[in-house]
């Protein structure tokens, strides 16, 4: 019976994993559109209010996996997990580059041209979003730790948020600033996006608590968890 939960439990943190790294590697592919999300018909700094990229609609989704990772099996596990995702995505920018590289057919679909536009600035925005990655996540899984530690286990919603306040800012801030300076984002968007995106990751990461709280309910009831108790694997 032990022995079928812990293998419950790898094939569930293999799960959670690849899900992180499809999300992490996706934003980065998609990151160039973006879009208006309207609640309400506001500028600042010149920039519509949620006004954001298409690329940051999967990538909250690798700070709530993250967080249950550090909840369930731990900070080093949370951590291995990020590692993964810089390899995988570094491994993206490389096909990216080959398949730049490669010429296209006349009768291809997608020419050399509209692939390049597309996928172009691609390598440069995977770089400027491992940097902010890198910065962020590994704050994300400190602060997780250092409010777990701090309340004894109790309190998930504080650590959850306050770990992912601090990280999304960081992680916005950095990747606009490479952005900005790479020349893929003109310099005078950039207050108006640092605003819209950090109140745009605020608000998923206030409505993915409960989210979090249905997730470590489930987990804990499964394997008998206590409150701060982790699955080792």
């Amino acid at each position: 019976m032990v022995s079928q939960k812990k293998s419950q439990a790898q094939i569930i943190y293999l799960i959670l994993a690849s899900l992180f790294i499809a999300s992490l590697v996706t934003s980065n592919l998609v990151f160039q559109k973006f879009f208006y999300w309207y609640p309400f018909d506001a500028e600042v700094f010149g920039v519509k209010l949620f006004e954001v990229s298409v690329g940051l609609l999967p990538y909250p989704i690798t700070f709530l996996i993250t967080d249950v990772l550090s909840e369930i099996y731990g900070k080093k596990k949370a951590n291995h997990v990020v590692i993964a995702g810089i390899f995988a995505s570094f491994f993206s920018l490389g096909i990216v580059y080959v398949s730049m590289a490669t010429p296209s057919t006349s009768w291809s679909v997608v020419n050399d041209n509209t692939f390049t536009e597309v996928f172009g600035a691609a390598p440069l925005a995977v770089l400027a979003s491992m940097m902010a990655y890198l910065f962020a996540q590994f704050i994300d899984i400190r602060v997780y730790h250092f409010w777990k530690t701090l309340t004894k286990g109790k309190h998930l919603w504080l650590r959850n948020n306050f770990s992912t306040f601090s990280s999304q800012i960081i992680d916005t801030l950095t990747v606009l600033i490479l952005l900005c300076s790479f020349d893929i984002i003109a310099w005078d968007k950039f207050y108006g996006l640092l605003v819209s995106g950090v109140i745009f990751k605020m608000m998923i990461a206030a409505l993915d608590t409960p989210i979090l709280y249905v997730i470590v309910f489930s987990f804990r009831k499964h394997f008998n968890l206590k409150i701060g108790e982790e699955i080792e694997i």
